[in-house]
């Protein structure tokens, strides 16, 4: 079996990729080469040893969907692709239109539908919570700098300025807004998210849904060090009951089809728990879920072979992971074929 994987590019904004190969590499019922599915040819997945066979590299699904489409049909041709596992929020769009005909061509998907992606979405999230009994910071849409004027509804600075796919920053005034919804704007479109600030301590869920409504696992850590991105570069499992329920009143809700992050605050004063995001898809740390004891990638495997996967009941507490700068070596001539060719 071949499997296919976006999101290599493991930098300081690490992308989920490596660590859903990882996961599936750790289950040794599954079969399968995995191959890389690249934008950039200096992605540092593509230089890991024992990751991917090979590597090609795609089009940004901004350039087009029949770009994107024939570019896979070519690498399909040369690869017979059984599975596709797109891990980047900005391509699921597109992923999920052509998942009707990637499947003509013998590949298979475990995406949500469109629906279900624009159910969660940051600038919908509030409305969704609020209908299925859900904390929530409060929040506003930012089409234009004029929507800025706004913020004062939210309470007082500061407040969180966030794109619609990545990128988040805390201000605190009303220059600092202005200054970070341009920069946001630019990067990522609109429209920008000015989200209430609330005060806490970070923890996240990754889990995995059957697509009708039930959860097959999850497993919950909370944050130990956070970049100036908001990146999570070290963590720890922990349990607590209600985390967990909320993801499965999320699944449930959404009858979410694929991997899913959740990203909470806890607050300092009354303990409770606010869902800042729901991300669409595995997280860069998922690779701590197979360790916990839920292979939460490679169950997904399963689900799309059509295999029964019972639900996981359990996971351990008390395992972390700790993110580390490492040089990759490599010979410039592997930068070329990249480059020139399109794959290696």
């Amino acid at each position: 079996m071949k499997i296919a994987v976006t999101g290599l590019n493991a930098t300081d904004n690490p992308g989920p990729g490596v660590p859903v190969i990882r996961s599936i590499q750790m289950d040794k019922s599954i079969d399968a080469e995995t191959i890389g599915l690249i934008y950039d040819s200096l992605e540092p997945g593509i230089y890991m040893e024992n990751i991917h066979k090979k590597c090609y590299l795609i089009p940004y699904p901004s350039s087009g969907l029949e770009g994107l489409f024939n570019r896979l049909k070519e690498i399909n041709e040369i690869e017979k692709i059984d599975i596709i596992i797109p891990t980047l929020d900005s391509e699921l769009y597109a992923f999920i239109k052509l998942e009707p005909r990637l499947n003509e061509l013998g590949i298979k998907l475990f995406l949500p539908t469109s629906e279900q992606l624009n159910i969660r979405s940051k600038d919908k999230l509030f409305n969704f919570c609020k209908a299925n009994d859900i904390k929530v910071p409060k929040n506003i849409t930012a089409g234009s700098v004029q929507d800025l004027y706004n913020i004062p509804s939210l309470g007082d600075y500061p407040v969180v300025v966030k794109g619609i796919f990545y990128e988040a920053y805390i201000v605190n005034n009303f220059e600092e807004a202005v200054a970070a919804f341009h920069k946001i704007a630019y990067k990522w479109g609109y429209p920008v998210i000015i989200q209430e600030f609330v005060k806490g301590s970070e923890y996240n869920v990754v889990a995995l849904g059957d697509g009708n409504g039930t959860m097959t696992g999850a497993v919950a850590m909370k944050k130990l060090y956070i970049t100036d991105k908001g990146k999570g570069w070290s963590g720890v499992t922990i349990h607590d009951p209600a985390l967990i329920s909320i993801s499965e009143k999320v699944i449930a809700a959404t009858k979410w089809k694929s991997g899913m992050e959740l990203e909470f605050i806890r607050t300092a004063d009354t303990g409770e728990y606010y869902l800042l995001e729901i991300n669409p898809r595995f997280p860069a740390w998922v690779f701590l879920s197979p360790n916990a004891g839920q292979n939460l990638p490679a169950a997904m495997v399963h689900m799309i072979k059509g295999e029964n996967v019972p639900p996981f009941t359990d996971y351990k507490t008390g395992v972390m992971f700790v993110r580390a700068a490492w040089d990759l070596i490599s010979d410039v001539s592997t930068l070329e074929k990249i480059s020139t060719l399109g794959n290696v």
